[in-house]
């Protein structure tokens, strides 16, 4: 066996944005071999809520223009006003019947610049998460989809709400495919095809920093991942439960060809010790490859080759070379308790990836308007692959959160009643780095939110940390094995004053530290408050303000201050 990973428990995941509203852990489907339990037991829908809260069938869809007067003060490196006008169209809309669930928030913003400083830009933001049964109760479709505003820093992290220079870059990512939850008799099968697609824009490379090696932003991806599992509970008809599953995950990155390819194959056994705790484990064989080509190199120069769109040329004359290859046998065992509705933990130990590996998940919702949850996680993928994995993790109704003072998504959304495991209120944590290589990702985060009557609260903390993996002597080769470590905390609190008016505040922090000595660390602070006024049943007004400032080792700090005013018109 050929490997060049080492053991390193983390994944730098997390930029926290400034519209953070649930700090709700990161599913990202590290391990996608599931157990024998794999349908509810009556066979329903597995994206209802851990409390099992019964829901009436809705259909809202709110179409809304809005526009606005922006000011934004850069306070450092340089001292500067700019003032835009903002014109904004955009649609909200929730379906929860029992065929469709879905949830979309999609936003078009144009900023027109006054005076010659002051340019002009536009915006298209948006997050989306729709199920449809094509059979009822056993085989959905699924779709998601997110299209978001970010600014690179010289180390690859990603700051949301930052809107100087051209380091602004859109980020858009989709996934769709069939999945099946059923049983026959007392066989359960599920499954699913997901199919990926993921686009970075410009920039293409960063150099801030004299004499940096280029930071190489990941293009675009497309990914193909597939599982199947069958298997039986205990007691149905045997003690114990047992299963067999495989599974395929093919990722192409258009960055110098990188490929992703993994398939494993399996059986486990789950043994009940008690009502509510269950022994589980595993034991199969996987083979995981990362593989990748160089740059074309100049014949007499011997530098690599960029295109016309500032992007390395790759160097299609010569074979694809391996990375990382991982092939043998893997296993894992961990523990299921489930005390009720309201209370669930998973926690396994194993070996995968050629290295050992740890990952689980635990929720607690007290009731329906209080949820606790813990996740820790352990991936081989890429910024496409941990982005559709992110988006799937989602729950089909939520609330869009964004921003007020740009109207972006930070990357979380505001769920409707608490979450079931496997399911997550955030993507920030796909969302903290765009680095084009591979990489090897580990973290753990915790959150705690509540939704009252009135107001609303919630706090969020975590560590994560990623090694890249890159071919030894390519372009990319001085990206091998480096390690990105992130710390991030966050939290909100929003509410009602009256009848008509209500506000939302957040605040955020997280400290970025860099494998790559010369692009160096950064650290990032945020808050927004906004206040929120109801004028009739379909005009509305807002008003806010906000800071952020990023502190980074070998540039000048940046920090900006925004004030906004606008009013909306609901359809």
């Amino acid at each position: 066996m050929k490997s060049h990973l080492q053991f390193c428990p983390g994944a730098v995941v997390a930029s926290l944005a400034a519209a953070l509203a649930v700090a709700v852990p990161v599913t990202l489907h590290a391990q996608e071999m599931a157990y024998g339990d794999v349908a509810d037991e009556d066979g329903g829908d597995a994206s209802a809520p851990l409390t099992g809260t019964a829901r009436k069938p809705i259909a809202k869809v709110t179409p809304y223009i809005e526009a606005g007067q922006v000011l934004l003060a850069e306070l450092s490196p340089n001292s500067d006003t700019l003032t835009y006008s903002m014109l904004a169209a955009g649609v909200d809309a929730n379906i929860y019947g029992r065929n469709n669930q879905g949830s979309v928030s999609l936003r078009y913003e144009r900023r027109f610049g006054w005076g010659g400083r002051a340019l002009d830009s536009d915006a298209l933001s948006g997050i989306a998460r729709f199920q449809t049964a094509i059979v009822p109760r056993a085989v959905n479709f699924e779709v998601g989809a997110l299209a978001s505003r970010n600014s690179v820093q010289n180390n690859g992290s990603v700051v949301n709400g930052l809107d100087l220079g051209n380091a602004v870059t859109q980020v858009y990512s989709v996934y769709a495919g069939p999945s099946v939850a059923t049983r026959t008799g007392d066989v359960y099968l599920n499954g699913h095809y997901y199919f990926g697609y993921t686009k970075v824009e410009n920039p293409h490379s960063l150099v801030l920093t004299p004499g940096q090696n280029p930071i190489d932003v990941f293009n675009s991806s497309t990914r193909h991942n597939a599982e199947l599992h069958v298997g039986t509970k205990p007691g149905e008809p045997l003690p114990v439960g047992i299963g067999a599953g495989a599974g395929y995950s093919r990722e192409d990155i258009t960055n110098l060809d990188q490929r992703v390819e993994d398939f494993h194959a399996r059986g486990d056994v789950t043994v009940p010790v008690g009502h509510d705790l269950q022994l589980v484990g595993g034991l199969g064989w996987e083979n995981v490859k990362v593989s990748s080509r160089d740059a074309l190199r100049d014949p007499i120069t011997g530098l690599p080759v960029v295109g016309s769109n500032g992007r390395y040329v790759t160097d299609t004359s010569v074979p694809r070379q391996i990375a990382f290859e991982s092939e043998g046998l893997i296993w894992d065992a961990g523990v299921i308790w489930r005390p009720s509705r309201r209370t669930a933990l998973e926690a396994h130990v194993g070996k995968r990836y050629g290295s050992t590996n740890y990952y689980g998940s635990f929720a607690y919702a007290p009731n329906a308007r209080t949820s606790l949850n813990i996740s820790v996680y352990d991936s081989l993928t890429s910024l496409g692959g941990m982005l559709n994995d992110a988006l799937s993790g989602l729950p089909t109704q939520f609330d869009a959160v964004r921003n007020p003072l740009n109207g972006d998504l930070g990357g979380c959304v505001a769920g409707q009643g608490a979450l079931r495991p496997g399911q997550s209120n955030c993507l920030t944590g796909a969302l903290s780095s765009v680095r084009s290589s591979v990489f090897r990702g580990r973290g753990v985060m915790a959150s705690l939110g509540f939704t009252g009557g009135r107001y609303g609260y919630g706090i969020g903390a975590g560590y994560d940390r990623r090694r890249f993996i890159a071919l030894p002597g390519s372009v990319l080769g001085a990206t091998d094995q480096t390690l990105d470590e992130n710390w991030w905390v966050a939290a909100y609190l929003n509410g009602r004053i009256d009848s008509k008016s209500n506000f939302d505040t957040t605040v955020w922090a997280n400290w970025y530290q860099s494998g790559d000595v010369l692009a160096g660390n950064s650290n990032a602070v945020g808050a927004t408050a906004s206040y929120n006024r109801s004028i009739s049943s379909r005009i509305s007004a807002t008003a806010a303000v906000g800071v952020t400032g990023v502190n980074r080792e070998f540039l000048e700090d940046i920090w900006t201050a925004q004030a906004l005013a606008s009013v909306r018109y609901s359809f």
